[in-house]
């Protein structure tokens, strides 16, 4: 079955994609994850909790990633810029006094004090000044709710954190096909100056760096769950 595709413009100065990160370390892909754009999709209807109905339609549908550069002088794809690295304390200035402040203190499982009283640094890794299309499959039924709440979003969206403000519209239409979708996001990317360096298609597909990524969630919420999807990157320019 054929099924329309929404085009997502993802612009802004930082972006962060991240898929296995942990607490102290929190990486970012160099691209855009299907769980992040759907959450983009969650947060855009105000769909909060595990909506594990909801992301069981998406789950199996085809999502493209094509990543733009800045043109430089000579007209080609200027070099990416190096991830940010940022960093931020958790659980410091509060009063192991007070009940209320001491909730926000990390602790051990027992609930004890851990070594150093409980302030820890956590890293956290950043794409500097990155545009992305991504071509989305959408149920044909939700195709006019999604891109309604898009343009009219319950929740503010954010490109993979919270602190991570777009710079654009993230929604620039909907297609009938991937082909129309693909087109319009090129003629996007050239109004703006931006050359494709980097394409990322779901599946396999001969001469591209094959990847497994855990990042198809089946339930967001407090129990989050996810399963694994191969992809196919290709690095252009």
């Amino acid at each position: 079955m054929n099924h329309p595709y929404l085009l997502l413009w993802l612009e802004g100065p930082l972006q962060s994609w991240g898929y296995d990160s942990r607490f102290g370390r929190r990486d970012t892909l160099p691209f855009p994850t299907k769980s992040g754009v759907l959450g983009i999709i969650c947060a855009a209807l105000g769909a909060g909790g595990a909506q594990e109905t909801l992301l069981a339609r998406f789950a199996d549908l085809d999502m493209q990633v094509f990543g733009f550069a800045r043109q430089d002088k000579n007209g080609q794809a200027a070099l990416r810029e190096p991830l940010l690295r940022d960093f931020h304390m958790v659980g410091s200035g509060y009063n192991d006094s007070d009940p209320w402040q001491t909730l926000l203190i990390p602790k051990k499982n027992d609930g004890t004090k851990t070594v150093g009283g409980g302030s820890k640094i956590t890293y956290r890794y950043y794409l500097q000044d990155r545009a992305f299309a991504v071509l989305l499959a959408v149920p044909e039924d939700m195709l006019s709710a999604v891109a309604e709440a898009l343009q009219q979003p319950v929740w503010d969206l954010a490109l993979g954190r919270k602190n991570c403000a777009p710079t654009e519209l993230i929604f620039q239409g909907h297609y009938p096909n991937v082909q129309q979708a693909e087109e319009a996001a090129e003629k996007l990317a050239s109004q703006k100056q931006r050359i494709r360096d980097l394409k990322v298609i779901q599946g396999v597909e001969q001469g591209g760096e094959i990847l497994t990524l855990n990042d198809v969630p089946l339930a967001f919420g407090e129990q989050k769950r996810y399963r694994d999807r191969q992809v196919s990157l290709f690095y252009q320019g």
